[in-house]
């Protein structure tokens, strides 16, 4: 995820035995609401009151996929909140506010991988809703602005984010399928998202 941070206003009321928790509600990100149909509200909240009210909002998602026919797959860290060291897209992070969704894909294909592309190398396949709630207690309502691009490097030169990304490997369409199938979607990848995960399947089998 981004690193650069956004201030909200100061409370100078604030007791010093709450200094951390108000330092941690001042470094958060801004993100542009939508609506449950995705257009934009002009509207912007902090990334914490965003899942905490189930705010509808904008994220980038990118499958890289190689001319073989291997698909890149990131493990999530397990420091993450939702779906710790679970499998899933090559790299994912929401769009701040004020950003192009192709900015935010390239953004986060760089701090993710260290990996730069340009968005000419972008091929853009769909937006996906994902409305989900955990028992953390956030809402995450989502739309995957979602794209594909060629890898063109070996893996071994891409480094991740340890914050964001546990580890990462390449896999055949072939073995994507019969990993989906064998952990029922519910121990290897995210929950709730084979249809997304087959759609994407099709959409890089087609590009192949």
């Amino acid at each position: 995820m981004k690193k650069a941070k956004h201030l909200v206003i100061l409370n100078k009321n604030i007791k010093p035995q709450k200094s951390e928790a108000f330092l941690i509600a001042i470094m958060d990100e801004l993100i542009d609401i939508v609506t449950e149909t995705g257009k934009a509200t002009g509207k912007v909240a902090p990334k914490s009151e965003i899942h905490s009210k189930g705010y509808y909002h904008n994220t980038a998602h990118l499958w890289l996929y190689t001319k073989t026919g291997e698909i890149l797959l990131a493990q999530r860290s397990y420091k993450k909140a939702i779906c710790p060291g679970m499998w899933d897209v090559s790299v994912a992070g929401h769009v701040d506010a004020g950003e192009s969704i192709e900015a935010a894909v390239l953004r986060e294909t760089k701090e993710e991988l260290s990996l730069t592309l340009s968005e000419k190398q972008l091929t853009k396949i769909g937006v996906f809703p994902c409305f989900q709630s955990y028992n953390s207690g956030i809402t995450d309502n989502e739309f995957h602005h979602t794209f594909l691009a060629e890898l063109t490097v070996p893996v071994d030169n891409l480094t991740p984010q340890p914050e964001e990304v546990e580890a990462f490997k390449l896999v055949s369409i072939a073995q994507f399928k019969k990993l989906l199938t064998n952990s029922e979607n519910n121990e290897y990848f995210v929950p709730s998202n084979r249809a997304y995960y087959l759609e994407v399947l099709k959409n890089i089998t087609e590009s192949l």
